[in-house]
């Protein structure tokens, strides 16, 4: 049955294996055949940039040899097949993933398993194997756009597990780890191109959000256009590969005061550190500019973070009305960028900051900004 409707967007599908992806039981039968239409929608989900799972109850071994013999292996992130319950499957499968529980579907032909997992985690989505074909056609299953990002998302999921089998190998500390990733954060004001992706990463983007507010292309093409914001987008690349375009900031540029109306930045970026340093930036071109800086932030389950990373850096409250908060930057010098990642602009002129390694490009006041 259709349980999207009223659901966040779905992120990740998790797939269980027999008589689910395909027709029979692999311990019994090794000559198992893939069901061609859940194959297909397996794919057309992942070229929307959702991604794809396995929870199964089964052999490791033999089932990682008959997907590599399906050649489909590299389709599915952090597989968890084993013996143990599947809803805890689905908890490791998200905590890898670094996704809340609503941004997930189970698909199974047991209705013990389905209930098993509902029970656990009442906000995934369950569906029986006898739907799977039918599930890229309903709502939740269609981003709006679908953007380079979209279709290399699972590439760059795929460049994380290389990172963290590097990390996991590295012998040093967390921050000389850092540095051996020679990571480059590109900040610059959003182009015509890139307003899909900032569009995504509003509807996308929930736990580092500072106000939780979804900004249609509409919105966002005006607001590109207007003198009086600047809308940013921020990529990270490293030696293994780009995230992506991971970050978005709307400041309204007012003759005295600048306000933060959105700040946000992808989970998967999380440990690198790169909000603060968008924050930082921002508050650079604010003091360039003779301004002060403001901030919108609007409370809700999940973004404490950024009210904490507010707070950390030295904004204090000027109002407050419930969940909705406006907080004012410190004056002064703004804290350098960390010694092991290097940021980026585009627009304007170039200034070097010494010792940072910062190469910073003030936004001009018209165009794009």
């Amino acid at each position: 049955m259709d349980t999207s409707s009223g659901f966040q967007p779905v992120k990740c599908v998790i797939w269980d294996l027999d008589d689910t992806l395909w027709d029979g039981v692999l311990l019994e039968d090794p000559q198992v055949h893939p069901r061609t239409e859940v194959l297909d929608a397996i794919h057309t989900l992942d070229e929307r940039g959702i991604l794809n799972s396995i929870a199964s109850r089964n052999d490791p071994a033999t089932v990682r040899a008959k997907l590599d013999e399906l050649g489909i292996a590299d389709l599915f992130l952090y597989p968890q097949v084993n013996w143990g319950s599947k809803a805890e499957s689905v908890a490791t499968i998200a905590q890898r993933l670094n996704l809340n529980p609503d941004a997930l579907v189970f698909v199974d032909d047991q209705p013990f398993e389905r209930a098993e997992v509902s029970s656990r985690h009442p906000t995934v989505r369950c569906f029986d194997a006898t739907e799977a074909a039918g599930l890229p056609a309903l709502p939740a299953f269609q981003p709006r756009f679908v953007t380079e990002e979209s279709r290399q998302r699972r590439q760059m999921y795929r460049a994380d597990l290389d990172r963290d089998e590097a990390a996991a190998e590295f012998t040093g500390s967390s921050e000389e780890f850092l540095a051996t990733l020679g990571m480059v954060f590109h900040i610059a004001p959003a182009t015509t191109e890139d307003l899909r992706r900032a569009e995504e990463l509003t509807v996308r983007t929930h736990q580092l959000n500072t106000t939780g507010r979804t900004y249609s292309y509409a919105e966002l093409e005006r607001l590109q256009r207007s003198d009086d914001h600047l809308l940013l987008l921020a990529e990270l690349t490293d030696r293994f590969g780009s995230y992506g375009k991971i970050g978005l900031a709307l400041v309204e540029r007012g003759p005295a005061v600048w306000r933060l109306k959105l700040l946000l930045m992808s989970c998967r970026v999380m440990s690198r550190g790169v909000g603060t340093v968008l924050l930082h930036e921002i508050q650079r071109l604010a003091a360039e500019a003779g301004v002060r800086l403001q901030a919108d932030f609007v409370a809700n389950d999940r973004n404490r973070m950024m009210y904490v990373t507010y707070r950390m850096g030295g904004f204090r409250e000027v109002y407050r009305d419930g969940d909705e908060v406006v907080l004012e930057g410190p004056a002064g010098d703004v804290p350098v960028s960390p010694p092991y990642l290097t940021v980026r602009g585009v627009a304007g002129g170039d200034r070097a900051e010494v010792g940072s390694g910062v190469a910073v490009r003030q936004p001009a006041r018209s165009g794009a900004g």
